[in-house]
C-alpha cells in the first residue's frame, strides 16, 4: 500500500508515517519547512519534499499511484495537496483512521493514554518501562524522544501503546483493550463548544474500551456512568516511593504501573520508573537554570510550577498563552496557580487556528484575575526578555517558560547563539 502523509514533519503526522514504513508500507510525504522529525524520517529512508503546492504529490501519483492521502487536521479544506488527493480520486483520511486500520491489519491490542494533561509524559513512561524489561512494544507519541523514534512498529510487538489525543475528537476512532486517563479539564473549545460536550466525547470513549484505569477524583462521574461489562480500575493512592519530581508524574507513573499489572508485568517498576529519562517540551532542562515545558492550561501550569519548586525555591516564569479562542473559555481559571514563582512573564497568546470574530486578549485582560498580580508582568518575547532570563540564571533561579507556541523554538535559537 502506498502512502502520502501531508505535514509529515508534525508531531502527530511524523510517528504515524514512521509506523507505518516499519510496518511494510510503502511511505512519501511533504510538509512546508524541516523539523526535527523531517530529519528522523530522511534517515530512515522516507522521501520527504519540502512544499506543498500539489507538484509532488501529482509526481508521485503518476509514477506510482497512492492508495491513501493521509493529512493533518490543520490542513485547510482549500489546501493544494487536499484539493488535488480528491481531484485525484485517492482516499483521504485523517490520521487516526489509518492508525486505527494498522492496528486492526497487525492484530495489535491497543493500550490508550488519553487526558487533558499528562498523556505524552505517560505515554512515554508506559515506552520506557516496557522497553527496560525487554517487552517488544510498538507505539506513537506526540514528541521526541531520547529513548527511541516518535513513533515505532516492531513486527514481535503484542501491544500498541498510543498517545490517543481527544483534539478533533480523534480518540473516538479507537477501540482500546486497555485505556489509561489521566485527567479530565475541560479543554478545545474549538472542538467541544461546551464541557457537557467534552466529558460526553470522554464518556464515549471510554465505553468503546475494554477496560479502563483512572483516577476517580479526576472523573468518578464518568466512571460510574459505564456500562457495567467494561472494567474499571480505579487508583486511590499515588505511588510514593517513585523517585520523580512532581506530584503529576509520581501520579501518572502510578497509572502506568497499574497498567502494567493489569497486564501482568510485575517485575522492578518502581526502580526503572524512578530512572525515567522523561521526554522533550515536558519540562526539559534546554541549559543550566532554563527549562522547557509544553503546558498551555491552569491545572498543567500550577502542576509543572509545584515540580520546578521541588528543584528550587526560587523560579522565574515566563508563559505564553496558546489559542485565543481557548483563552476565551479558560481566563477566569487563571487565579492562583503562579504564585509559587517569584516573577511571571506574560506573554501575548500564540494565535492559532482562531475565530477571526473573537477580539484578542491581551496578557493585561488574562492577568486581571490573578492572586499575585503584582509579580506579574506583560512582556514580548525580544532581547530584553531574554536578557531576564539570563539575569535570572546568573543568580541560579530556575526560569521555566511554559507554552506550545513559538516560546520553544525561541528559545533554542537563543542558547544556540549564546551557549553561556
Amino acid at each position: 500500500m502506498n502512502i502520502y502523509f501531508s505535514g509529515i514533519g508534525g508531531v502527530g503526522i511524523g510517528p504515524l508515517a514512521e509506523i507505518a514504513h516499519d510496518a511494510g508500507y510503502d511511505v512519501i510525504g511533504s510538509d512546508m519547512e524541516e523539523t526535527l522529525i523531517t530529519a528522523e524520517l530522511t534517515k530512515i529512508g522516507i522521501k520527504v519534499n519540502i512544499g506543498q503546492d500539489g507538484t509532488f504529490l501529482q509526481a508521485c501519483h503518476d509514477e506510482s499511484p497512492i492508495d491513501w492521502f493521509v493529512y493533518t487536521a490543520a490542513l485547510p479544506e482549500t489546501h493544494p495537496e487536499l484539493v488535488l488527493a480528491r481531484q485525484l480520486g485517492i482516499k483521504t483520511a485523517k490520521r487516526d483512521e489509518l492508525l486505527s486500520y494498522i492496528i486492526a491489519d497487525k492484530n495489535l491490542k491497543l493500550i490508550a493514554i488519553a487526558g487533558t494533561h499528562g498523556k505524552t509524559t505517560t505515554t512515554g513512561m508506559m515506552v520506557w518501562v516496557m522497553q527496560q524489561l525487554g517487552i517488544p512494544v510498538s507505539y506513537s507519541i506526540g514528541t521526541t524522544i531520547s529513548f527511541g523514534p516518535s513513533g515505532k512498529f516492531d513486527p514481535n510487538s503484542q501491544y500498541f501503546v498510543y498517545e490517543c489525543d481527544e483534539f478533533d475528537r480523534n480518540f473516538l476512532n479507537f477501540k482500546p483493550f486497555l485505556s489509561i486517563i489521566t485527567s479530565v479539564d475541560y479543554d478545545h473549545p474549538d472542538t467541544y463548544p461546551t464541557e457537557q460536550d467534552y466529558l460526553d466525547a470522554f464518556y464515549q470513549f471510554e465505553s468503546q474500551s475494554q477496560s479502563i484505569i483512572a483516577w476517580p477524583d479526576q472523573h468518578g462521574e464518568l466512571l460510574v456512568r459505564l456500562p457495567d461489562d467494561i472494567r474499571v480500575f480505579d487508583i486511590t493512592e499515588t505511588n510514593n516511593d517513585l523517585k520523580l519530581a512532581g506530584d503529576h508524574n509520581r501520579r501518572n507513573a502510578t497509572l502506568v504501573q497499574k497498567a502494567l499489572l493489569r497486564l501482568g508485568i510485575r517485575a522492578g517498576t518502581n526502580d526503572i520508573m524512578s530512572k525515567f529519562p522523561g521526554v522533550n517540551r515536558r519540562f526539559e532542562k534546554l541549559t543550566n537554570n532554563l527549562y522547557s515545558d509544553y503546558g498551555h492550561h491552569p491545572v498543567e501550569i500550577a502542576a509543572t510550577l509545584q515540580m520546578a519548586r521541588e528543584l528550587s525555591s526560587h523560579i522565574v516564569m515566563v508563559y505564553q498563552p496558546h489559542q485565543n479562542i481557548r483563552q476565551h473559555e479558560i481566563r477566569d481559571q487563571y487565579t492562583n496557580q503562579f504564585e509559587l514563582a517569584e516573577e511571571v512573564y506574560w506573554l501575548p497568546t500564540y494565535l492559532s487556528r482562531e475565530d477571526p470574530n473573537l477580539p484578542v486578549l491581551t496578557p493585561e485582560e488574562l492577568i486581571q484575575n490573578t492572586t499575585n498580580l503584582a509579580h506579574i508582568h506583560p512582556a514580548q518575547m525580544d532581547d530584553d526578555l531574554w536578557n531576564t532570563i539570563q539575569a535570572a540564571r546568573k543568580q541560579n533561579k530556575l526560569v521555566l517558560c511554559m507554552g506550545a507556541g513559538s516560546i520553544d523554538g525561541w528559545l533554542r535559537d537563543k542558547i544556540k547563539n549564546n551557549p553561556n
